[in-house]
């Protein structure tokens, strides 16, 4: 394993106009479950869709329909559970969450408010290498999603969207163990990755597939860890939710703004009011939304329509066997299977299609020297190249292989393989036939290397008399070769013969 170390979270502490403050956050973060069909219909869950195409007769609240569950979407958030080493409830129920809004048209949201589908868990952090923070979970329900309100169609009018309605949702829910907003962003992230490992969310946040609702309040330095003691949350200060986030360069910015508010209210003599809040980008600014409700105002109580769901210990042993390799287990064993340093098994498990094809590159290849040119070779041209995913790259893993292979044969130099690399990613191609097609095999016959080394030497007496005197300047010669040659001479070999004819061991 990974030698990490586990901080208490510091906190983020803000300078008042007064006094210090530090913030206080918990997250209650909305992922789509990765399901065709919705939680309580077979409707289908296609995004983009034409307006009010992907709605069943219990999605839009006919009279007598009944929700029907769907067990695809329980196992996705059972296997969401395990993978967030959290306890899943084998007796599980839900209830109706009542509101009235116009993209709600049931006039209820069934969801899972005394009894959710999975326990306690956790999510570690990674903040920095070797350095990693537990946030713990509190809870994961299912739920189904609204409705989507449309105000920008006619400015006289308000249209609504059903195609969401209905949609499998997992609600997870945050302890208040976040202190700062980076670390709000990183844990978001983590969630992410790992429901992307499992299968269970795809976490595109700018569908809307992923997005948070974050709570913010301050307190005083020393009254976090009167909460830590007491488990009173009256220490933590006044919270006002900040609703649907689905960005982490604004969750971070959303936090730093609504923190600054607060700290001025309570600075100035006056009360945070709990309420709901909605952040305002273009104007750096979070405003009201609403009052926020307590569980009561929405006058929860079970769903009549449907009975507890019971599962069994051995379907959960079932999925729990299914469950792949996840990203803390896949990079530990990255460092270890390949020798590559904690950061670069970083950047490689990030994203599970980018672990992948680093895995298919590294077989039959150096796993080393493999992970340098996945990170720096082929993510760089394809973040130049319109930051491309690793699914558009015209270089596959096959080909780049390829020519990490001829670059540990000694087939060819590095320069060379920036070259093959580059018609490989313009024009494609297998990079062994090309190398033979277009000769670029590295020269290593030491005997032509040295007839390339004494025509240099003998064009260039002036600076050979410096280089005798300052070894240093040896380099000129090299470099003069690997012109001459092309660029296909060893290095190493040019080298070698350089300073041996110059006197300059």
């Amino acid at each position: 394993m990974l030698d990490l170390t586990y901080e208490a979270p510091a906190p983020k502490v803000i300078q008042g106009a007064r006094e210090d403050w530090e913030l206080v956050i918990g997250l209650e973060v909305h992922a789509q479950v990765a399901s065709d069909a919705k939680l309580f219909s077979g409707a289908s869950t296609l995004f983009g869709a034409e307006p009010n195409s992907n709605v069943a007769f219990v999605d839009a609240g006919m009279p007598g329909m009944l929700p029907v569950i769907n067990e695809g979407c329980v196992a996705l958030a059972v296997k969401t559970g395990l993978g967030l080493k959290a306890a899943i409830n084998l007796r599980s129920a839900f209830d109706r969450k009542n509101y009235f809004y116009p993209d709600l048209p049931q006039g209820y949201q069934i969801s899972q408010l005394y009894h959710p589908i999975v326990g306690e868990g956790e999510v570690i952090v990674d903040m920095a290498p070797g350095i990693a923070r537990r946030v713990r979970i509190e809870r994961i329900h299912l739920e189904q999603d609204a409705g989507k309100s449309i105000h920008d169609m006619d400015p006289t009018m308000s249209f609504v969207d059903l195609n969401r309605t209905g949609v499998a949702l997992m609600e997870i829910v945050s302890r208040p163990d976040i202190r700062g907003p980076e670390e709000a962003a990183a844990y978001v992230a983590k969630l992410r990755q790992i429901m992307r490992y499992l299968g269970t969310c795809d976490g595109n946040m700018q569908n809307g597939n992923l997005r948070a609702d974050v709570n913010v309040s301050v307190c005083r330095p020393g009254d976090y860890e009167k909460y830590q003691e007491t488990q009173d949350f009256s220490h933590l200060g006044t919270r006002c939710e900040i609703k649907n986030m689905n960005s982490m360069r604004f969750i971070q910015a959303a936090i730093e703004v609504e923190a600054r508010r607060q700290i001025a209210i309570i600075e100035e003599g006056g009360s945070v009011v709990q309420e709901t809040r909605l952040f305002d980008p273009d104007k750096g600014e979070t405003r009201s939304m609403r009052s926020k409700e307590e569980a009561h105002d929405y006058r929860y109580f079970p769903c009549p329509d449907l009975l507890p769901l019971e599962i069994e210990q051995a379907w959960v042993d079932d999925i729990a066997a299914s469950l792949p390799e996840l990203p803390d287990a896949k990079k530990t064993r990255f460092v270890a299977e390949y020798g590559m340093t904690e950061y670069d098994a970083g950047v490689l498990t990030a994203d599970v299609e980018n672990a992948a094809f680093f895995e298919e590159t590294a077989r039959g290849s150096d796993g080393k020297l493999a992970a340098n040119w996945v990170i720096n070779e082929l993510f760089g041209r394809l973040k130049k190249d319109g930051d491309r995913a690793i699914g558009e790259s015209p270089v596959s893993a096959a080909q780049l292989a390829g020519i990490v292979r001829l670059i540990k044969s000694g087939d060819i130099s590095g320069k060379i393989a920036k070259d093959l690399f580059e018609i490989v990613y313009t024009e494609g191609g297998d990079p062994e036939t090309l190398v033979e097609e277009r000769g670029m095999r590295q020269v290593t016959d030491t005997g032509a290397i040295e007839a390339a080394v004494d025509e240099v030497i003998a064009a260039n007496p002036a600076q050979v008399e410096k280089a005798q005197a300052n070894p240093k300047l040896a380099g000129w010669f090299v470099g003069q070769v690997m012109k001459a040659t092309g660029g296909k001479a060893n290095p190493a070999a040019v080298n070698e013969i350089v300073r041996r004819k110059l006197g300059a061991d």
